[in-house]
């Protein structure tokens, strides 16, 4: 017997999996609120010259606000004043109309900037000043905390398949709790992003061994249900990330404030159980079995398994693993499963490249920042709802194709509206962002499907290196809007299509067993329930042909 056959017949999404799942909401609904947090945590107001070093004592000291402004900040075509710049000297012509900027030098800032708090109470920019020749510091600052997730991604799928996903996850909680409030504390801007680099890093323990475990203790036909249930973690956290925002304007409260409830999910971590598939695998036949009783009481299937013994569950696996330890370098020994980890690890790069690159822009649409938040967020629900029926019908391969191309559609259409029909601008970004969010969704499940169980942890974090790699340039890309205005969307668009092409190249999971070893993948797939159906077709064959001898024999 098979162990998804074991999964099915304790009911492989009961009461069990709904209190797992509901344990890891707590902690996953961080995510969202930290992988975003710069939205608003490194939001930059309105800003100006600071232009006390104009003071003569003279004219200037008994001119109005306005009028000082007016004669020390040269103004854009818009109207609004400059950023970066101001007069070498106070322009008192403007005083009475005449235009003299012609003749005016211009410099940078002297004494730092004056912010607009009308928005934001506190930002890392205010805090030190990211903007101008800095700004690209401010940029930095999300693309080192998913330098941090990147390296936390292997480095937890390694240790995770080693040493089992319950106890890891306990140290990515109390490591992501320490370093989030150790940042709060930061004194300057290097020791705020190293905290950052470090928070990146445990989180993405969570993230990885989180989403492994659900879907480990759901059988095969409740897998594609389990896992868009799993993603609305993300929807809900990107919906309190929006509302926690808008009434906490200092950045660091609001790091606080999104990081409390991994505090009720060290508490409730004692309910978690060990993956009992990680543990079959790993021949700890004892303690699977012990998790699979708890598991079939809490189900109420005790009787239907009376008969499964440890010796059941080690059959189950079809193999002997033995003392082998499985690492990175197994993903690309053999032929197929490198293929797979090639095509898998591009795949993600470019759907991280693309959503991270549309939901760290929220501006430009006409929309306050937590506005726009909301409506991103919002748009997640029905497309999710659209995933699972689509799954279902379409499949795991043809589905990422046509998410990613479709967000790739709308990033190219929004190049050619100008930012004045904002509403028409906001309506294709939402359908983009939706797209996106979809090919997400389906990556995660698609790639828990696609990897051994022997190496699955090491498989996602392997793409999810990848694809941190691709978070951490995205916001850079958004630097280069100075030398071509849609450089960017440009870049996102094309990464997102090359993806969606890519795509096509990985297998189809839709109905088969998630599989056990590497040799599973090397060898053809066979579809869910195939190998029953064929051995029951030919205990019928030998019956009627052992009937037929003994009718003749009885002749």
């Amino acid at each position: 017997m098979k162990f998804d056959d074991i999964l099915s017949e304790i009911n492989g999404f009961g009461k069990f999996q709904v209190r797992l799942f509901l344990i890891q909401m707590l902690s996953r609904i961080t995510l969202p609120c930290h992988f975003l947090l710069n939205n608003f945590m490194a939001a930059v107001p309105p800003h100006h010259c600071n232009i006390s070093t104009l003071e003569d004592g003279g004219i200037f000291g008994n001119l109005t606000l306005h009028q000082k402004l007016l004669v020390s900040i040269p103004t854009e075509q818009d109207g609004t004043l400059n950023s970066c710049q101001m007069f070498a000297k106070p322009q008192y012509g403007y005083l009475s109309g005449s235009n003299s900027s012609e003749e005016a030098s211009f410099i940078k800032c002297q004494s730092g900037w004056v912010y607009d708090n009308s928005t934001f109470k506190s930002t890392l920019v205010t805090e030190w000043d990211l903007v101008c020749s800095r700004k690209g510091m401010n940029k930095a600052t999300a693309t080192i905390f998913f330098i941090g997730v990147m390296i936390g991604a292997p480095l937890f799928g390694f240790l995770s398949d080693r040493f089992g996903r319950r106890r890891l996850l306990l140290v990515s909680y109390l490591s992501s709790l320490t370093f989030a409030i150790l940042s709060v504390f930061s004194t300057s801007y290097v020791m705020f992003i190293i905290m950052r680099f470090f928070t990146g890093m445990a989180l993405a323990g969570i993230s990885i061994i989180s989403i492994a475990l659900n879907v480990e203790w759901c059988s095969v036909e409740r897998r594609t249900f389990s896992s868009i249930i799993i993603s609305l973690d993300w929807t809900i956290g990107s919906w309190l990330l929006a509302g926690i925002a808008f009434f906490v304007r200092d950045w660091r409260i609001l790091i606080v404030v999104v990081t409390s409830p991994l505090i009720p999910a060290i508490f409730a971590w004692r309910w978690v159980p060990e993956s009992a598939r990680w543990l079959v695998a790993k021949n700890k036949a004892e303690a699977a079995h012990h998790y699979i009783m708890k598991c079939a009481e809490t189900n109420n299937r005790s009787k239907r398994i009376s008969t499964i013994t440890p010796k059941t569950l080690l059959e189950s696996a079809e193999a002997d693993t033995g003392a082998r330890k499985y690492t990175l370098v197994d993903l690309f020994r053999t032929p197929k499963i490198r293929k797979l980890a090639i095509c898998s690890g591009t795949v993600w790069y470019g759907v991280a490249f693309t959503y991270y690159g549309i939901s760290l822009n929220i501006t430009g649409f006409g929309l306050n920042p937590f506005l726009t938040q909301f409506i991103f967020a919002s748009i997640e629900m029905p497309m999710k709802i659209g995933v699972y029926f689509s799954l279902e019908k379409i499949g795991r391969r043809r589905c990422e194709m046509a998410a990613l191309l479709s967000a790739g559609l709308c990033l190219f259409i929004n190049i050619f509206i100008s930012k004045d029909k904002w509403v028409i601008r906001t309506i294709v970004a939402v359908l983009g962002k939706s797209m996106s969010e979809a090919s997400f969704t389906i990556l995660f499940l698609y790639t828990t499907e696609l990897y051994p169980t022997v190496v699955r942890q090491n498989g996602l974090g392997y793409t999810s290196f990848v694809a941190r790699l691709g978070v951490s340039i995205s916001p850079l890309v958004m630097l280069l809007e100075d030398v071509w205005q849609f450089f960017p969307a440009a870049a996102y668009c094309a990464v997102a299509v090359s993806s969606g092409l890519i795509a096509s190249l990985l297998p189809e999971t839709l109905n088969t067993q998630l599989p056990e070893f590497i040799e599973d993948i090397e060898k053809p797939r066979d579809p869910w329930g195939n190998k029953r159906i064929l051995s029951i077709l030919q205990e019928q064959v030998n019956t009627e042909d052992c009937n037929s001898v003994k009718r003749r024999t009885d002749q």
